[in-house]
């Protein structure tokens, strides 16, 4: 059972709204890095992690890749979060005041657009929910961040501007780390992330990818990444829907084996049931789990 639950980021950032959405109960840790979030877990100090690692609008999140192969933990799950940012000022602001906004490059990257079409200057800071809480110390109505609702409650802004994203849905998939591995049921909808490396020869990947596609194996995620400092080999990050139990992954693997090296499997969990929403956002069994863009 999750007690503490670690995140990279201030309280309210939106990595912490997901903490609350996935553990209710639990205490939530704020870290100043994901480094430091990795540690948290791995010292002890909290039983779990969640470290967002794409988001639907800006893509891959930097930096998460590097820790995952050698960061000691386990994927146990996944959360999709709906992120809906806020343009948060200091009381009595209004937008037309606003000349800059802060926020972690991921958020300014997601609203790009709409701060260009309202000619609000960005500017980076490590943690969206930290922009707003230095915000509330300056005091300055020409400075706004943005930020969630959540954020906006626990250091008294005010939100004048709702759900800026440049993209309806604007959503942030999250993968939940532990030090224990915890396998999904081979009865379950099931994800399972591996990586593996291969040489830079023609064809390498295609030939180690072989078996999965023979094997009727959906492939949901293939990132590549340079390896010892070296352009001649890649670290191949890979997300299907298959239990490593069932007949078609064995055989995938076993010809996976043969063309790759340092095959290494990082978790096998559950799929979360954001993978089967409709292409509007809606769930057939469910109420919609998005909100309109206002």
């Amino acid at each position: 059972m999750t007690k503490t639950i670690a995140f990279q980021g201030t309280f309210g950032a939106n990595s912490d709204m997901a903490c609350r959405a996935v553990y209710p109960q639990a205490k939530t840790l704020p870290c100043i890095s994901f480094d430091d979030a990795f540690l948290a877990v791995q010292e002890g100090r909290a039983d779990t992690a969640m470290i967002p690692v794409e988001n639907s609008v800006a893509g891959r999140v930097a930096d998460v890749h590097r820790l995952l192969p050698k960061g000691g933990l386990h994927i146990v799950g996944e959360h999709y979060q709906p992120i809906e940012h806020h343009l948060l000022v200091i009381k009595g602001a209004k937008l037309e005041d606003i000349k800059t906004v802060e926020s972690h490059v991921q958020a300014l990257a997601q609203c790009h657009t709409w701060l260009r079409d309202h000619k609000i200057r960005p500017i980076v800071h490590p943690d969206t929910a930290a922009a707003a809480e230095q915000m509330v110390k300056r005091g300055d109505k020409s400075v706004g961040a943005i930020a969630s609702t959540l954020a906006a409650e626990l250091y008294g802004l005010d939100s004048v501007a709702t759900n800026i994203a440049d993209a309806p849905n604007n959503t942030t998939r999250f993968l939940i780390l532990a030090r224990e591995l915890k396998r999904a049921s081979p009865d379950d909808d099931t994800i399972t992330t591996l990586i593996f490396r291969v040489r830079s020869v023609p064809a390498a990947l295609y030939k180690a990818l072989g078996g999965f596609a023979t094997n009727g194996v959906n492939i949901t995620k293939l990132e590549s990444y340079l390896v010892d400092g070296s352009f001649t080999a890649a670290q191949f990050y890979v997300d299907v829907e298959a239990h490593p139990e069932s007949r078609a992954m064995r055989l995938a693997m076993e010809e996976l084996a043969f063309f790759a090296q340092e095959v290494t499997i990082l978790g096998v969990y559950p799929a979360h049931p954001f993978r089967r929403l409709r292409p509007d956002g809606t769930n057939p069994a469910n109420p919609p789990l998005l909100g309109s863009r206002k």
